[in-house]
């Protein structure tokens, strides 16, 4: 790896060296070769190339954190998600990265607090092993206004695999991974038509219709990585599609 790439990469204002009990650390020493487009991305990319929902300036909203799990899979690099359960009062049913709010035993928000977050909450909702995980970057915060929450994406490399599955049904409906190919395949790509007339990226996926927050990350990620294929925009799925 390169000089940009050790533990005082840019982590877009959350940062943790230490090592100590209880500690995280970001850190991308080791990671594997086809993960470099990504940290590349991670360092550089500013958060309106993101998203156009940023936090509220007030600093209203609720701090919270996802996991973004990559892992090397049969076919290639793959992507970790889970379903929501449809119980659920915030994105129910909903394909999503695995995570959830700040606990007060998670920590400042500024610091380490969302990297904590996001492995526990991976944790508690699909039950991997976190010390299997190696966080490498941190974007920058984003806002879902329809939950009001302020979301921080925690990049990881599952650098150890373990068995994962929906802990608890009244939460998680399903625990998948997907390959990263079939993410940047053309034809599982789409724009998601949400019945208020806005529009998104969205991929079918696993038989599943992944939108929202979720997709609009994984695009950027992808385009920003240099992974992205071009695809059909004008294909347009409504968000009460079912498989």
């Amino acid at each position: 790896m390169g000089e940009d790439t050790d533990e005082t990469s840019r982590t877009h204002g959350v940062t943790e060296t230490g090592r100590a009990a209880g500690e995280v650390v970001v850190t991308t020493q080791g990671l594997p070769e086809w993960l470099d487009p990504v940290v590349r991305a991670v360092q550089t990319v500013e958060p309106e190339q993101l998203s156009r929902f940023l936090p509220p300036k007030s600093g209203r909203g609720r701090q919270s954190a996802v996991l973004i799990l990559l892992g090397d899979g049969v076919r290639g690099p793959e992507l970790l998600l889970m379903e929501r359960a449809g119980s659920l009062r915030s994105h129910a049913g909903q394909p999503s990265f695995p995570g959830g709010a700040l606990d007060p035993e998670d920590g400042d928000p500024a610091a380490a607090g969302p990297l904590r977050a996001a492995l526990r909450e991976a944790e508690e909702e699909t039950g991997l092993d976190p010390s299997g995980v190696q966080l490498f970057g941190v974007l920058p915060k984003l806002y879902i206004p329809v939950s009001g929450f302020v979301v921080t994406p925690v990049l990881g490399w599952w650098r150890v695999p373990s068995p994962v599955g929906a802990v608890d049904p009244a939460e998680t409906a399903r625990v998948f991974t997907v390959p990263v190919a079939d993410l940047t395949d053309p034809a599982n790509r789409a724009t998601a038509l949400h019945p208020s007339g806005h529009t998104g990226p969205a991929f079918l996926v696993k038989s599943a219709l992944v939108w929202g927050f979720t997709a609009g990350v994984i695009d950027r990620i992808l385009h920003f990585a240099g992974w992205e294929r071009p695809w059909d925009r004008s294909r347009q799925v409504p968000l009460d599609w079912r498989s």
